[in-house]
């Protein structure tokens, strides 16, 4: 099998964020520094997931 083993997983990728006042996007991984990277605010936002999220209504 060609590619056994070369995957990419939310773990190395990290996940994105929008900084408070500059707007751009930011990618971070565990362990980073909260902070933007183009201007150093430290208030990020978390980008929506793009799965499908459901829950059961009861």
């Amino acid at each position: 099998m060609s590619g056994y083993g070369q995957f990419n997983t939310t773990a190395d990728l990290g996940c994105e964020y929008t900084c408070g006042q500059c707007g751009v996007d930011t990618r971070l991984k565990s362990g980073e520094p909260i902070q933007c990277k183009e201007c150093g605010y430290r208030i990020l936002y978390k980008k929506r997931t793009k799965r499908v999220v459901q829950f059961e209504a009861r």
